[in-house]
């Protein structure tokens, strides 16, 4: 029985290992600033192996941003089908978006840096305008019913609840002790309970 010859050369990329390496390197020098030649430099690979997978640059933006956006909106489909309280919901909405970041953060990061540049931006802008409704909505319902205070804007709080949420892309780095369930728990705690003790 013969062994089969051992493969030379650099491993094959499939869609998903291309859009890890392609949202990495759009999060560092950003969307407009990387070309399919560095692209596929970073890859090892020729600019027409990653055209076999996507037909542009636009397209890997598009599919890295709606990773981080069907997150965020498979969440508000459970958030909407919850019964109870609207301020229930609302937490749970603000914990499942916390999990959605930890779990797909290079994503989401690279949605909350886009500009509206490009058609593709300006889809995933209106797409996060959609789901900021989904928020503010929340927050009024939760005021009528008596859960939130009346004195604030209920649009100025959903913008600085998940401002809140959004800034994490900035400093959290997941690491071994931590769980995106901590992370969860200590922003719902600060955004429903303060931090008065």
């Amino acid at each position: 029985m013969t062994t089969p010859p051992v493969r030379r050369g650099r491993p094959g990329y499939d869609l998903e290992s291309l859009l890890q390496v392609a949202v990495k390197l759009f999060n560092e020098r950003g969307y407009d600033g990387t070309s399919m030649e560095d692209l596929s430099r970073k890859l090892g690979i020729t600019k027409s192996a990653i055209y076999h997978h996507v037909p542009s640059k636009e397209e890997l933006l598009r599919l890295s941003v709606d990773r981080a956006l069907d997150g965020l909106f498979e969440v508000a489909a459970e958030t909407t089908a919850l019964e109870g309280r609207a301020i229930d919901r609302l937490e749970h909405l603000v914990r499942g978006s916390v999990l959605v970041l930890a779990d797909r953060l290079p994503f989401v990061t690279l949605l909350l840096r886009v500009r509206g540049n490009t058609k593709v931006e300006r889809a995933a802008l209106a797409r996060r305008r959609e789901f900021d409704l989904v928020v503010t909505d929340l927050v009024k319902l939760a005021e009528s019913e008596g859960d939130v205070r009346p004195d604030v804007d209920p649009a100025v709080a959903a913008r600085l609840l998940f401002g809140t949420v959004n800034s994490l892309i900035e400093w959290y780095r997941p690491r071994r002790g931590s769980s995106a369930t901590d992370l969860a728990d200590a922003v719902c705690k600060m955004a429903f309970d303060g931090l008065r003790a």
